[in-house]
């Protein structure tokens, strides 16, 4: 079994997408073994997105992430990071395949595309010791 984070961005906040989302995943097979909402700080944004640092469209990563509150998952299940990233579609929305979670719900890349996905076993790891504790993840 593989974990990944998910987070529901500002703007899949802000348009109640969270249900259709989760419900997605679950439908799939998909187990969620840990789950939050929280207001990200510039800290964590930075920290969380720092292999984008120093690119031109960082400081507008940045203020587009903790412009809302998120929903932060821990999303398990038989090859999850792969599996999810397929459901979430292509990072430009208007890339994305009808169907996917982006290519439904999301508008454009400059008003947000929705949903943030592990993209490899090491950054999984990595994203969810920056949003959870061991203590708040339930393996099922």
């Amino acid at each position: 079994m593989e974990q990944s984070l998910v987070l529901i961005k500002p703007d899949g906040v802000k348009h109640s997408n969270i249900g259709d989302i989760i419900t997605r995943f679950e439908r799939k097979g998909l187990k969620i073994e840990a789950i939050k909402m929280l207001w990200m700080d510039e800290e964590l944004a930075r920290e969380h997105y720092g292999e984008h640092a120093g690119k031109d469209f960082f400081p507008n990563l940045i203020d587009y992430i903790t412009a809302g509150p998120i929903v932060a998952l821990v999303i398990g299940g038989q090859e999850a990071i792969r599996v999810i990233r397929n459901m979430a579609g292509a990072t430009d929305p208007i890339e994305a395949r009808p169907g996917t979670i982006r290519g439904d719900l999301a508008a454009d890349l400059e008003h947000g595309n929705v949903i943030h996905a592990s993209d490899s076993p090491a950054s999984a790891q990595k994203e969810i010791e920056l949003f959870f504790t061991a203590d708040e993840i339930f393996s099922y």
